[in-house]
């Protein structure tokens, strides 16, 4: 299974979208997936359910870290990595329009809940939100990123 389709897994197996999409890369850092998960739990729905930055994009933008910036972070670094990360997060837009996890939800006729309890992963869930797509969406990008990079 490809590391899109692996993400895409992921989501519908009840995992935050920041989850989904930085699982499928922690081998290459020698990391524990669940260890993974564990890391990028409060970046889903938007930063802890407050539907600010995607966290598909959350997730495309730690693997970017980890693949990217190197011990003490000097300025050169710093600069290479925050380029490509406003690299990845226009395409995403580009494709999605928009990196904000609300404005993607009511782009799909959504209605924007803040805080609480996540939605029960049901069915239904699955047919009406376009988050599947969008965790999709961010491991291509990412992947098309780093394949070009010679990083995988």
């Amino acid at each position: 299974m490809d590391r899109v389709e692996k993400a895409k897994d992921y989501f519908r197996q009840g995992y935050a979208c920041s989850q989904a999409v930085a699982m499928p890369y922690a081998d290459l850092f020698g990391m524990k997936e669940s260890d993974v998960a564990k890391m990028m739990l409060p970046f889903g729905g938007g930063f802890g359910r407050q539907r600010l930055i995607c966290g598909a994009v959350s997730g495309m933008s730690a693997v970017i870290g980890m693949a990217l910036a190197e011990e003490g972070g000097g300025a050169e670094n710093k600069k290479h990595v925050y380029s490509v990360t406003v690299e990845l997060c226009n395409k995403f837009k580009a494709e999605n329009g928009s990196l904000i996890c609300a404005e993607l939800l009511e782009k799909a006729r959504l209605s924007v809940q803040t805080g609480g309890s996540p939605e029960e992963r049901t069915p239904e869930y699955y047919k009406k939100r376009p988050c599947v797509e969008i965790v999709g969406s961010a491991v291509r990008i990412l992947e098309d990123y780093l394949k070009t990079a010679g990083k995988i």
